[in-house]
């Protein structure tokens, strides 16, 4: 018999240290010889990404010892940090980029020696950084994307590829490194290299669009003398048209994912058409309305990927992704079986094998490892291990709830979930609404002990994809256009009211919570005339307050002008940026409300913060501001996120009226 018990005060095994020590997950899967690699997270270790190969005997192992830090800053997101390649004796060759310093580092683990620098450090502004790295072992060099900035300010850069010496020549030399694009394009990826050798291919785009937006493919010939690529003609893309992804069919032919008819989806043109592309290119799969890639966010993300014989891995769904084989000359789509419904962004391949990373709503992101002549599937690395008994897991629903002028909101509902306690009779129990970042982005119905760490306790959580957010086609993102604080808003209010409505959750005990783009949504709505009686209160993690701030020198050069698509031109709508700043509309804040930044954050920065609590003060609103040294935008670290979670249930508690003896008492200062 279950113990009746008030929501909010069960009594939970997923503790905040718990929770956080899971956090994250693995990243940029590779292949060096028949090892696989990738980058993990170690958020006890001062959050710092290590380098693990598994051997062929399967064990794994960890490349580099602490601090060094597998993680690029390019666009401040990052983007592939690392390559390998197998060597005939010595064993392998790693190319890598350390974190604190942004260097370029060679290194041969089996060789019993030091990571050697490769590039030079640079005085001026953030320096220079490097991502999407290819080894071009043959010419003895690294290409890759380079930033370098000129100036001061976060948008004095430019971007360029890059061919970096591997005898370290160019360690203290900045003339060493040579240019191989011209420059044209704000920003770019890495060069792909056609299997003859004699053509690459990159994306590129510039202000005011984001990747999603719309994107250009750039090919190039490779001269034989070594010198910078010639002839470099936009052949693909254009304005109103995003290519997320390219790559080489062992045939010559150019695969490409872009979203011509509303929904990303794979396209190639032949090798023989590639001097009219446009013309010549062709769907692999026409028609199919869900997608087969997503947002660009980092430099080097992969959702598909060419194999011998001429069939392709694909990532591919709508809401949520699976990973399929396709056979383009019959047409067939054949999905791999197992237990995962999500897939992430990155695949590498050793053959007909296939290595991808995959979790589900009862695992975390595991190493799985694809016979694709047989279909087969079997988990190879970073496999799930049940933190807790599964059957304190509330697994969540996916749902479609219906918002303002009858449009579909989805969401996941995670119900509170204990299999020993139950609220009382009559009582209905406290949700947090959670707001994912981006916005253009989207929450995965995945593992998540965050989550659990709630839904243990009689607190429920409706993971909000709102409109904006991808998975859904181009027509559901671009719902947020010059929209943004208005959307977004009102389907997060949307789904709260309807759990309310349907009897799921208590209409006085609603939060809503987020980071980042999810932290703006979360003040947005706390400050909104229109939404903010919804809510009791809400926690705010390195948000935007600011849009006026945002949009001229306070963040950086990759969004500074996002606003631009999400509010509107900024010189034609000046009060637009106004109306809609949280800091500008502090006087409708009644509820109480948590705030948590990073001090490091250049994406949002700390002084937007600052501004904000400056022009709460004396308004009579309980509040706390946390900061924290050492952490920029996300927060990494294992005490940090500790810290955070046990605010944020201190903050519940006191809202909604129950007691919490195992977390600190967060002061909430009027």
């Amino acid at each position: 018999m279950a113990t009746t018990a008030q929501y909010g005060t069960w009594p939970s095994p997923i503790d905040a240290a718990l929770a956080a020590s899971h956090d994250g997950r693995p990243e940029y899967l590779g292949t060096v010889g028949d090892e696989v690699w990738w980058t993990a997270p170690r958020p006890a270790e001062g959050g710092r990404r290590a380098l693990v190969r598994r051997r062929p005997d399967g064990t794994e192992e960890s490349v580099l010892p602490a601090p060094w830090n597998v993680r690029s800053r390019v666009i401040e997101y990052g983007g592939l940090p690392w390559a390998g390649t197998p060597r005939e004796s010595g064993g392998p060759l790693v190319v890598f980029v350390h974190f604190p310093d942004q260097r370029l580092y060679a290194y041969e683990p089996d060789g019993g020696g030091e990571p050697r620098p490769l590039t030079p450090l640079s005085s001026v502004g953030g320096g220079l950084r490097f991502a999407d790295l290819r080894v071009e072992r043959e010419r003895g060099e690294v290409w890759c994307v380079m930033e370098e900035f000129t100036g001061e300010a976060p948008t004095d850069v430019r971007r360029v590829i890059v061919a970096v010496p591997l005898d370290g020549s160019a360690a203290d030399d900045r003339g060493a490194l040579r240019e191989l694009s011209d420059g044209r394009h704000r920003f770019v990826t890495g060069p792909q290299r056609s299997p003859d050798g004699r053509r690459v291919a990159w994306i590129a785009w510039d202000h005011p669009r984001m990747p999603w937006d719309g994107t250009e493919v750039v090919l190039a010939e490779v001269p034989a003398d070594g010198g910078p690529f010639t002839g470099a003609t936009t052949v693909l893309g254009g304005p109103d048209e995003a290519v997320s992804q390219i790559a080489w069919a062992e045939d010559g032919a150019l695969l490409y994912a872009s979203d011509p008819g509303g929904w990303w989806e794979l396209r190639r043109v032949a090798a023989d058409g590639l001097t009219d592309a446009r013309a010549r290119s062709t769907a692999l799969l026409p028609a199919r309305q869900e997608e087969f890639a997503g947002p660009l966010w980092r430099v080097g993300m992969q959702w598909f990927l060419p194999l011998p014989g001429g069939r392709i891995a694909t990532i591919h769904g709508t809401g949520t992704n699976a990973l399929g084989v396709l056979d383009p000359a019959s047409g067939t789509l054949t999905d791999i079986e197992g237990p995962w419904n999500e897939w992430a962004s990155t695949l590498a391949a050793h053959g007909t094998t296939v290595v991808g990373l995959a979790a589900s709503a009862r695992t975390s992101y595991e190493i799985v490892e694809v016979d694709t002549a047989t279909g087969t599937a079997r988990v190879i690395g970073s496999a799930h291990r049940d933190a807790v008994d599964p059957a304190y897991v509330s697994a969540g629903e996916e749902r479609v709830f219906t918002g303002p002028g009858g449009r579909e909101i989805h969401a996941h509902v995670h119900p509170p979930h204990h299999p020993d306690f139950t609220g009382p009779d009559g009582e209905l129990p406290p949700y947090v609404i959670w707001v994912h970042g981006g916005p253009t982005s989207r929450t995965p119905l995945v593992l998540d002990l965050e989550v659990a760490y709630f839904t243990t306790r009689g607190i429920g959580v409706a993971e909000v994809n709102y409109g904006g957010s991808t998975g859904y086609g181009r027509q559901y993102r671009e719902r947020l256009r010059e929209q943004w604080g208005v959307v977004d808003v009102e389907d997060c209010a949307a789904v709260a009211l309807a759990l309310a409505a349907e009897g799921s959750a208590d209409r006085t005990k609603l939060a809503v919570r987020g980071g980042s783009a999810g932290g703006w949504t979360t003040a947005a709505s706390l400050t909104s005339k229109s939404a903010r009686d919804v809510w009791a209160c809400g926690a705010i993690s390195y948000p935007i307050l600011d849009l006026g701030g945002w949009a001229t020198d306070e963040t950086h050069d990759f969004e500074s002008q996002y606003l631009e698509s999400l509010i509107g031109p900024y010189a034609e709508v000046p009060e637009r940026y106004r109306d809609r700043s949280p800091i500008h509309l502090v006087e409708n804040i009644t509820a109480p409300f948590l705030l948590l930044q990073g001090l490091d954050d250049v994406i949002c920065p700390p002084a937007q913060c600052d501004r904000f609590l400056a022009a709460v003060a004396g308004r009579g609103v309980p509040h706390a501001y946390l900061s924290f040294e050492g952490e920029g935008h996300g927060f990494r670290r294992k005490d940090t996120m500790v810290r955070c979670l046990e605010a944020e249930l201190s903050l519940y508690a006191q809202t909604f009226g129950f007691e919490r003896g195992d977390v600190p008492h967060l002061e909430l200062a009027p």
